[in-house]
């Protein structure tokens, strides 16, 4: 029996290391039944979209892998040509995206990054309170134009180092303050137990007006003697008395009054107390939420507002009402208020409700340890040197971009593209193509400055050897390419294009015609609420670019604004923020070890709340006169109308 037990746990520990190869081969199969019995366009889609999206949400291969399903299997069913489809997989998004990560390159290589953001944590102070929002602060900034995973990865190495300096100093300070507290505790002690005894001797004799006599007696007994110093030094028990004034109506027994506990740090806890602990959490925790919050400013701010964009334009190409400018006004009021409501969540979750002692901004409030953090920052920032040539390229270039993304058609004014003749041919990407461009050939030294000497082994100097090296080369640039991401997004459009064409989008939208009859805000609640949980499970691409053609589809069929549903949608895909798994800055957080799992499920349900209901806000108040939800645009009229023919 025995042998049988091992011989079944040891096929069920091999079945379980092989589940992915498993599932691999039995979702195509168990599904196959499905283009063979009806051989429509629209199950042969239904089968490659349902496929493709197990592997992503299952991972069973890696997401870049799963991406390529499309481009083997709607040639096989015919659903599209294999032309077709590889025209899916670069867009201009791709471009865009290609831009932006050689400026990203250029700040991460000259340490721009690291400059703003201790600037900013030193502007904001060592008290935990503010230390937390200038550590998000600057994390919201670097994440509008970074990704959100390089982002954390450079901005927890700085706060572990001041989270350290606080645990160092913690210490310290406990072993000074102890024996000063210890003693002045006791003194406190003692007074409040003689108060606490006097104060239930008169309770108890004032209840009977009958024996006046007795009370006289007991104001004048001994109860503290003084010695020669003034010191208390003995008390009369409440046991005594009661025995030696036993007329029958004193207790036979002695009351005992409790001692208060003193509160005592774990040993072994890494931590010298539980305040410091929390700081830890608290300030781990923002760090990861306020990356996710920048990230929704920008298109480029994360790969699911560039497939949002990319699949809209696609499947709307007359909607020209995306683009930088409309979804910064939007998007940034959002980021504000979300920065706010969760700061103060993560304060009174783990910090409390007293604001003003964490908050102070005076000098006088400081404690040491406080005051050695401010310190740390400041040697951190010293250390970097005065700014450089190369950095002040690179924050010309940032500022650069930025002003041309949101001159180039801000829509209450003519942009710079109305000074070209041939309109629609200069988009976002052609200014983060030229400026990333234009990195690969600029020096990275003073134009008219001295090479600086290196020396030898020998002991001589020499010179540089490459004086005009360039501000990024292509090495440092293919460090930082996402290409699984450019990949995972062009197989969201590859998925998009063949609901198009086969029909499926159109037959999948007359499914959900009997939720006609709710209001437009529910139905988008819904979809908010749908994508948010399903994204705290599978990754935040993978589900937009599933959700995507049903909710246009969805609000085609409803005679909705589709923008009604698929921005607080695409918003939404990003708060998975309550499991390590959610999102990489989760995992990159939880890996530095101050948080557990039951941390970041309690603190990222009110973060994924707040988020939902922050968006809600925007999309039925100044979202309505940005887009014009209140009425069913042509753009959509007309799209709905050709998919139906």
């Amino acid at each position: 029996m025995r042998l049988e037990a091992a011989a079944r746990m040891d096929l069920i520990k091999k079945l379980w290391r092989a589940r992915k190869l498993i599932l691999v081969v039995l979702i195509p199969l168990s599904l196959l039944p499905l283009p063979l019995i009806h051989p429509t366009s629209e199950a042969c889609c239904a089968y490659v979209l349902i496929v493709t999206a197990v592997y992503w949400v299952s991972e069973a291969v890696p997401l870049g892998a799963a991406a390529l399903v499309p481009a083997f299997l709607y040639p096989l069913f015919g659903v599209l040509k294999s032309s077709e489809v590889a025209a899916e997989y670069c867009k201009d998004t791709t471009l865009l995206l290609m831009g932006v990560i050689c400026l990203a390159a250029s700040i991460e290589k000259w340490n721009l990054h690291k400059r703003i953001a201790l600037r900013m944590v030193m502007i904001a102070g060592a008290k935990p309170g503010m230390l937390v929002l200038g550590f998000m602060c600057c994390t919201v900034f670097l994440s509008m134009w970074l990704s959100n995973t390089s982002t954390t990865a450079m901005v927890m190495p700085i706060a572990e180092a001041v989270l350290q300096q606080l645990i160092s100093t913690g210490v310290a300070d406990t072993q000074e303050d102890s024996e000063t507290v210890e003693a002045t505790e006791d003194d406190c002690l003692g007074d409040k137990e003689e108060n606490l005894e006097k104060n239930q001797l008169e309770r108890l004799y004032r209840r009977d007006s009958c024996v006046k006599q007795e009370l006289c007696t007991l104001t004048e007994l001994p109860t503290v003697e003084t010695n020669g110093t003034g010191r208390k030094a003995s008390k009369t028990s409440l046991g005594q008395l009661s025995l030696k004034q036993t007329n029958g109506q004193l207790p036979s027994t002695a009351i005992s009054i409790p001692e208060p506990k003193k509160e005592k740090e774990s040993k072994n806890s890494r931590y010298p107390t539980k305040r410091d602990h929390m700081i830890c959490k608290c300030l781990s925790l923002s760090i990861t939420y306020a990356a996710t919050i920048g990230g929704l400013i920008t298109i480029t701010g994360t790969s699911t507002n560039l497939i949002f964009a990319e699949q809209f334009n696609n499947r709307y190409p007359d909607a020209k009402v995306i683009n930088f400018g409309t979804w910064f006004i939007f998007s940034f009021p959002i980021a504000i208020i979300m920065l706010l409501l969760t700061w103060v969540w993560l304060h009174f979750l783990f910090l409390g409700c007293n604001f003003r002692e964490t908050c102070s901004l005076s000098k006088k409030r400081k404690t040491r340890r406080e005051m050695l953090s401010e310190r740390k920052i400041h040697d951190e920032y010293i250390k970097l040197g005065p700014i450089s040539y190369p950095e002040v390229v690179t924050g010309v270039f940032f500022i650069l971009m930025t002003l041309l993304w949101f001159t180039r058609e801000p829509g209450f004014v003519p942009g710079w593209t109305s000074l070209f003749e041939k309109k629609g041919y200069r988009t976002d990407a052609t200014v983060s193509v030229l400026l990333g461009f234009l990195l690969f050939l600029i020096p990275a030294r003073r134009p008219f400055s001295r090479a600086p000497r290196t020396t030898a082994g020998d002991g001589s100097t020499e010179r540089d050897p490459d004086p005009l090296a360039p501000m990024i080369t292509w090495k440092d640039f293919q460090n930082l390419m996402p290409w699984e991401i450019v990949i995972l997004v062009g197989g969201g459009y590859a998925l998009a294009a063949g609901c198009k064409v086969s029909g499926l989008s159109v037959w999948i939208g007359r499914q959900l015609e009997p939720m006609s009859g709710l209001p437009p805000w529910m139905v988008t609640l819904l979809a908010c609420l749908l994508v948010s949980a399903v994204t705290e499970f599978a990754s935040n691409p993978a589900t937009l670019t599933v959700f995507l053609p049903i909710l246009s589809a969805l609000s085609e069929t409803l005679k909705i604004n589709p923008l009604h549903t698929l921005i607080p949608a695409t918003m939404c895909v990003s708060f998975g923020v309550m499991l390590p798994v959610g999102n990489p800055p989760n995992a990159i957080v939880f890996s530095y070890g101050h948080v557990q799992i039951s941390d970041m499920v309690k603190a990222g349900f009110g973060v994924n709340l707040i988020g939902v209901l922050v968006v809600m806000l925007a999309i039925t108040t100044w979202g309505v006169p940005l887009f014009n939800l209140t009425e069913f645009p042509d753009w959509a009229i007309d799209r709905n109308v050709t998919g139906s023919l």
